[in-house]
């Protein structure tokens, strides 16, 4: 019987720190702490949030009275506690915010946490083995070039961004809680140069272990290439489909995960996955279509009513590709330690290097007799029930899920020669098409935006709350015939000057929401909440209806993530092509996925010809 785990105190310590005063690490001790604002300052901007999302003046009235009592009461207070908690933190959300954010959520990280990004789609006739040994070498070098500090930094012309969260990219795997928390476990060593690791393929539920260096050096594209054609030859039958397990409710895979590793054979094997640079998943599917492309990489295929995808990954993995049979690829993220933006640069990166005709694809450092290692499990009757209910919960979320995609007929190029930032068109898209979709339905909740705070020492994301007194009064314009288009153009103006200022001030660490979140955790047990806490217009304007964000790749046809609430819709989107714009709107299926799409598609062109028609007024008769 094994052992009960449990999550050591200091699990985020446990993967080695950069290294310092290199090339890619340079600025990470100049970096300022991310902020504690000033209670009045978010207060003063609560206030404003709210008013959009309040039903009534007299709902509006009452939330504003519970926030002056707040600031007036125990605000200061527990304002106080949270700057004395600050004192000796480096970063004074980073614990609070990986446990309520991400590692104490119980649902599946599948749809609900986890994201995906699609590669470009491949030239006709490309080998999968090919495409897969190109991504693994390419990868493994963009490896070595991190733990050896020569990954360029980002950053900004306002300043270098933070790059701790890279330490949790590769050689690192979450873990399951049995007691409501997860945790990730590193086995990176410090000062490694990158010159040694194993990587895990999966290929019909079997996992197969590719040592990925030999003699000091990362094997060769064509040593891959090799490898991964032998994974596919000799991977002819499906194997027991225990991946699929990491895709269940997180207590669920807890307990089974006991099961699972009371095995020492298994406990090897999970210990080969996590400590694995990173996996590759070979899968059957034949993705053609963006929408296709899409949902398999952000759940997997269902055959014959089998979640067939998910049984041939490991989703706890933060880094994860997925190579077609057609070779079709793209990569699934899990979320819980490190956001988008690092692995966007990584794939980014391993993606232009395999584009560039000078990169190096090694010489062979390996014969035929060096081959994969099979690594297969012991499969208990206890763990072959868990599967098939694992089976059935996954094809459940699954077959609970929409996905719909749309490309507009003009990018980026357009929308700056209308003079407008192209993140803000792109937006206000999104709330006319809300508001036209909600007909005179009240709104049920906001709409959040991700911030980076990159720019403080171990930032990761504020919220921008979109909706916007402003935003309205243009969305409402858009309906109203007796309102010109140079009226509209006006409101259009304010908004997106409104929502420019919600976005620089959430990046400065200066938002809402990340604040009262931390005013709530200062509070102590038995205390009597603040009314303001428990009041309903807050709560709806944390009620994400719409959770959208933007990241850029040229080499990402397709990328999103799922809903973050029932009634809700994910909107992942792209402003960065020259020539169109890219929206992924997923939700449940009772939603109108459809219709919300439809809507997107006809408010961007009516923004496109309201910039026009005001731009070049017609001559008058």
């Amino acid at each position: 019987m094994s052992t009960k785990l449990t999550r050591p105190a200091n699990w985020k310590e446990q993967a080695p720190e950069p290294l310092p005063g290199s090339q890619t690490f340079a600025a990470q001790s100049k970096l300022p702490k991310l902020p504690v604002p000033k209670l009045e300052d978010t207060l003063v901007r609560l206030k404003d949030t709210l008013k959009p999302i309040a039903w009534s003046q007299e709902e509006f009235n009452a939330v504003s009275k519970k926030i002056d009592e707040f600031g007036a009461g125990k605000g200061p207070e527990l304002h106080k506690r949270l700057l004395k908690h600050d004192e000796d933190k480096k970063h004074w959300l980073e614990n609070w915010w990986d446990d309520g954010g991400y590692l104490g959520y119980r649902d599946s990280v599948v749809v609900n946490v986890s994201y995906y990004y699609g590669f470009d789609v491949p030239k006709p006739g490309t080998n999968p083995a090919e495409r897969a040994a190109g991504i693994a070498r390419s990868a493994m070098v963009f490896r070595q070039k991190l733990k050896q500090g020569l990954v360029t930094p980002e950053g900004t012309k306002e300043g270098p961004f933070c790059m701790d969260t890279y330490r949790w990219m590769f050689d690192c795997c979450r873990v399951p809680g049995p007691d409501g928390l997860d945790w990730s476990v590193s086995h990176a060593k410090p000062n490694e140069n990158g010159d040694s690791g194993h990587i895990i393929v999966i290929r019909k539920n079997r996992v197969w272990r590719i040592d990925a260096t030999r003699d000091g050096k990362i094997l060769s594209t064509e040593d891959f290439t090799r490898q991964l054609q032998y994974i596919y030859e000799n991977t002819l039958q499906e194997y027991p489909g225990v991946g699929v397990l990491t895709a269940s409710n997180r207590d669920v895979w807890a307990k089974d995960f006991q099961e699972l590793s009371s095995s020492p054979v298994n406990a090897e094997i999970i210990k080969a996955i996590h400590s694995s640079a990173f996996i590759i998943s070979l899968e059957d599917s034949k993705p053609k279509d963006p929408v296709h492309h899409s949902r398999s990489l952000w759940h997997g295929d269902v055959v014959g009513g089998v979640p067939v995808g998910l049984r041939n990954r490991w989703v706890d993995k933060p880094v994860q590709f997925i190579v077609y049979d057609n070779a079709y690829a793209g990569l699934m993220g899990e979320h819980s330690v490190m956001d988008g933006t690092p692995t966007a640069r990584m794939c980014d990166d391993v993606l232009d290097q395999l584009d560039d005709p000078s990169f190096d694809h090694g010489a062979r450092l390996t014969n035929s007799e060096v081959v994969p290692v099979p690594l297969d499990w012991e499969v208990t009757p206890a763990t072959t029930q868990a599967i098939a209910r694992a089976d059935a919960a996954a094809r459940d979320l699954i077959e609970s899920q929409e996905l719909t995609y749309y490309l507009t007929s003009y990018g980026k190029d357009a929308i700056k020669m209308f003079g407008v930032s192209p993140d803000s068109w792109a937006q206000m898209i999104i709330q006319l098409a809300y508001r036209r979709l909600l007909g005179n339905e009240k709104r049920k909740g906001g709409t959040y935006e991700a911030a980076t705070t990159r720019r403080f020492f171990k930032g990761r994301t504020e919220a921008i709350r979109v909706v916007s007194s402003e935003s309205d009064a243009w969305v409402a314009s858009m309906d109203d015939p007796k309102v010109s288009p140079l009226q509209r153009k006006a409101l259009f103006d304010l908004a997106t000057k409104k929502h420019i200022t919600l976005a620089k001030t959430a990046g400065q660490g200066q938002g809402v929401d990340r604040h009262l979140f931390g005013l709530k955790k200062v509070m102590r047990e038995g205390e009597v909440a603040p009314s303001l806490f428990s009041d309903p217009v807050l709560a709806r304007s944390s009620n994400w209806v719409l959770s959208t964000s933007a990241i850029f790749s040229k080499h990402f046809p397709v990328y999103g993530w799922g809903e973050v609430v029932p009634d809700g819709f994910g909107v992942a989107y792209m402003t960065g092509f020259n020539d169109r714009l890219q929206y992924t709107i997923t939700s449940r299926k009772e939603m109108p996925n459809q219709q919300f799409s439809d809507e997107i598609a006809k408010a961007a062109d009516e923004l496109y010809k309201l910039h026009e028609d005001v731009a070049t007024p017609k001559a008058k008769l």
